[in-house]
């Protein structure tokens, strides 16, 4: 009787133990985790349910604790929280896997080549449209003129954006449809003249002369390009882009394609300057769904530093008659910020040129005054005097910068902004030092969509090749924790989304990635090999 009665028992508490785990989807363990949470903690398993992180802890603690659908065994793989990329032009990616990849060519004839396999390929286009061509590369620096275009292409019209997406080159029959004339004048932009004819090339708001003539893709064309981006970002372990400016349309294009569910990719939509733009949003209001948030607008102060359209406090080093220019005035700009100060809506603006952002930050602390958690931001800070870096700080400005545009630029940034200048250049370090954080993006497709070659280049202050010795200018190197957290949790906070994800901690979506090697430990050398083997959006497999 006593040995039933204790049997009874047995199975009574064995029975109570079971129903008394918490049920789960899915249990990650034997994983070097890391959370990027507060305290940067590192954890060995995590479970999952309903799209989010139920729980992150030791593996033998969970697995008592919940009954899990599914257990992974990662023996021993590094787990990341999903990348952010807060700088992109996601829709601009895909319009780009459609047109001709200029990137890396190395010299004009190369661009003329590759322009003819594309025109190749593609016999019945009514334009041909490339992009990545980069002066800066070429033995010859000088811009270049539309004669090789016109030899290879004189019946078709041949547009080709610059690397920056800050000049546009085209051949004469573009300039011709497009009625560009000499002498024609327009506010933040450069018709290039050689002998008072064009060149071809068009900086900054000149290249709308063209655009406006060229064709426009449609919606299914625009969905499938968006699309073709998705399947490239995913595989890259990037899980939020932002897309840098685009028009109502587009993002309700993207909203769209989200709820069908064919779009699973968290996009932070930021609306393109505009008047029309302005009076749709500022009357609807920031929103916010799932994988869509919508609570920013997109201003350009001035133009790039590689074109000569970034807006110079003093002349360019070697161009000594020009300091570039702005591509709005400053009342203009001040007007703008204004009627978003009203609103609750964060002002991100382009600014390269040390005088654009010295204009700028001027301008958000006429308004924001003292610190706050408006949360607005200058996009690439490039060029920052001396005496402006306080700024960030005293306004809570953040600055979303763009690792891999100092390792690109360079090899001719000191000649554009001389020995002296230069220093206030892709100043990372000391930028997060203002608010103890930073934003990391790639700026794709100016530069390449992988995340890790922004983390390479923040932290070794490198390029592909691993040059220089010791990095370009290492005193505004990063440690390894800051640049994994301006790609996380810094980037989701600078895109108010940091109590929905950035981090793996309980009750946040669960977004994140595996790795085939640990960025954190890695040699520098190896960083831009190493491969994403999952990418996980919302507790589903997106890669």
């Amino acid at each position: 009787m006593r040995y039933s009665f204790l049997l009874f028992s047995a199975l009574l508490a064995l029975i109570s133990g079971c129903s008394s785990r918490k049920k789960a989807d899915l249990l990650i363990s034997n994983a070097r985790i890391y959370t990027a949470d507060s305290s940067f903690s590192i954890a060995d398993a995590v479970v999952i349910k309903d799209g989010s992180f139920l729980a992150v802890g030791s593996a033998q603690t969970l697995r008592e604790e919940y009954d899990a659908d599914s257990t992974v065994d990662l023996g021993g793989q590094a787990v990341y929280p999903g990348f952010y990329d807060p700088h992109a032009h996601f829709l601009g990616l895909g319009q780009m896997l459609d047109q001709a990849d200029l990137v890396g060519a190395a010299s004009y004839d190369e661009v003329i080549d590759r322009l003819k396999q594309f025109a190749g390929k593609h016999p019945s286009a009514l334009w041909i449209i490339g992009r990545g061509w980069d002066q800066n590369d070429w033995a010859d620096k000088s811009f270049p003129t539309k004669e090789k275009l016109d030899a290879a292409f004189p019946n078709i019209p041949v547009a080709l954006t610059r690397v920056d997406g800050h000049a546009l080159l085209v051949n004469s029959k573009a300039l011709r449809l497009a009625r560009v004339m000499p002498g024609l004048k327009l506010p933040g932009g450069e018709i290039v003249l050689a002998n008072n004819q064009p060149t071809g090339v068009l900086v900054d708001n000149a290249m709308q002369l063209v655009r406006r003539v060229m064709p426009r893709p449609d919606n299914a064309d625009k969905a499938r390009m968006l699309l073709a981006a998705q399947r490239v970002c995913v595989s890259l372990g990037l899980t939020t882009v932002s897309d840098a400016g685009i028009s109502p349309d587009e993002i309700n294009l993207i909203d769209s394609l989200q709820k069908a569910g064919k779009l699973k990719i968290r996009d932070y939509a930021m609306v393109s300057l505009g008047e029309p733009n302005l009076n749709y949003f500022l009357k609807r209001g920031p929103f916010q769904t799932d994988r869509l948030t919508v609570r920013s607008f997109k201003l350009y102060a001035d133009g790039a530093l590689g074109s000569r359209g970034a807006c110079l406090r003093k002349p360019y080093s070697d161009r000594r008659e020009t300091t570039g220019f702005l591509l709005l005035s400053p009342a203009e700009l001040e007007r703008v910020t204004r009627l978003l100060y009203a609103s609750n809506f964060q002002a991100n603006t382009h600014c390269i040129g040390d005088s654009a952002n010295h204009l700028m930050l001027d301008l958000y602390g006429k308004l924001l005054k003292k610190p706050n958690d408006r949360r607005w931001r200058i996009e690439h800070a490039q060029v920052v005097s001396p005496e402006d870096f306080w700024k960030f700080k005293q306004y809570s400005i953040i600055p979303s910068v763009q690792p891999t545009h100092a390792t690109s630029d360079m090899y001719w940034a000191a000649d554009r902004l001389g020995p002296v200048r230069v220093k206030g250049a892709y100043a990372f370090k000391d930028l997060q030092r203002q608010n103890g954080l930073i934003a990391f993006g790639s700026d794709f497709p100016v530069e390449a969509v992988n995340p890790l070659f922004g983390f390479h280049a923040a932290t070794a202050r490198q390029d592909a090749k691993n040059y220089p010795t010791g990095g370009y200018q290492p005193e505004n190197a990063v440690d390894r924790r800051s640049a994994l957290l301006a790609m996380t949790r810094w980037a989701a906070y600078a895109n108010f989304e940091d109590h929905l994800r950035g981090s793996i901690a309980p009750g946040k979506q669960a977004d994140f990635v595996i790795l085939d090697r640990d960025i954190m430990t890695a040699p520098n050398e190896q960083l831009r090999q190493t491969k994403v083997r999952q990418t996980w959006i919302g507790g589903e497999r997106a890669f």
